[in-house]
């Protein structure tokens, strides 16, 4: 299987599977001497990881990492850095029904038949759980941007959950959380929206034919498991617009922070479009699933987004004399 690197500058290759030994990451390409953040790294990764509660899986996986390389007296040395999670609460047997009998609107059985062999258990590789090596990768992108002492903020937030809308919650409100409990002792599942906003972005992010702003950040969203829908800026309520109307000086934001391909240091604000959890009935009542994903993938979402900012930077230096 290919196509398991992100990224152009700065690349993240992301390996293991759902019930395999462990998760990992190498990052390649992520310059020498920026002062490694474990505070910042540990946070993340709890944000992400599983059994938070009622609401979430009940899997409980401590998401402990090791540093196995790339970095010496607490910074990093530009040589490759790899991070591994070994996994830890496995329950395969819960699969074993499925090596034959594929799950309703999972991949099970496009992946067995694309490749011939597929490890079945959780998902594989396919499973929610790789989101770990993205937040990791995503951590040290966003140390680079710290290294540098830039103002660039990225926070996502949920502002739909199924038929709930919320004001891009970072935290869901009690009575959403009971909500997604009752829907997993029901065996329901629900998506959602999540909004990311960067503030203080870089100027002159972005290439302007291929690799355009947009198009990476769309493409880091998209490769997320779940994913239906991307739009920044006006989004699909410009093709309802006048241009008189869409290209008002008075009202910036509907370029999004991005014009040409290319950042022009005003916020940018997308939005990501979940669909529900594909465990439902009977699979989600007896095995260990979120009713949505929504409150999890918000520092995936945050994670892929200083990827792109990274890779973006990094590549932005090499533009000219």
């Amino acid at each position: 299987m290919s196509a398991n690197i992100f990224g152009e500058r700065l690349k993240v290759i992301s390996f293991g599977e759902s019930h395999g030994l462990a998760y990992g990451v190498v990052i390649d390409g992520l310059p020498a001497q920026i002062k490694v953040n474990l505070d910042l790294l540990e946070k993340n990764l709890a944000r992400r990881k599983p059994g938070q509660g009622d609401h979430t899986t009940s899997r409980d996986e401590k998401d402990q990492y090791e540093i196995l390389s790339g970095v010496f007296e607490g910074k990093t040395l530009g040589t490759p850095l790899a991070v591994l999670v070994r996994n830890t609460d496995q329950r395969s047997s819960d699969y074993l029904e499925i090596q034959n009998n594929p799950r309703i609107g999972h991949a099970d059985d496009v992946w067995k038949n694309k490749f011939g062999h597929a490890d079945y258990r959780g998902g594989g590789r396919s499973s929610g759980r790789e989101t770990l090596c993205r937040v990791i990768g995503g951590s040290f992108a966003q140390m680079l941007f710290q290294s540098q002492q830039l103002k660039t903020s990225v926070v996502a937030g949920a502002t739909q959950i199924g038929p709930h809308k919320l004001d891009a919650a970072q935290e869901l409100p009690e009575n959403i959380k009971k909500f997604l409990a009752l829907a997993k002792t029901e065996g329901e599942s629900y998506g959602g929206i999540v909004q990311c906003r960067i503030q203080n972005p870089p100027v002159n992010l972005g290439q302007p034919v291929f690799h355009k702003l947009k198009s990476d950040l769309a493409s880091a969203m998209l490769g997320l498991g779940a994913v239906e829908g991307f739009e920044f800026g006006a989004g699909f309520s410009a093709a309802a617009m006048k241009g008189t109307e869409f290209h008002s000086a008075a009202d910036s934001t509907n370029y999004g922070g991005i014009r040409g391909g290319i950042s022009t240091g005003e916020d940018i604000i997308f939005n990501v479009a979940f669909k529900p959890t594909s465990s439902i009935k009977d699979v989600a009542k007896v095995g260990r699933h979120d009713p949505c994903i929504v409150p999890r993938a918000l520092p995936v979402v945050e994670a892929m987004t200083w990827l792109v900012l990274a890779d973006h930077l990094l590549w932005s230096r090499t533009d000219r004399v």
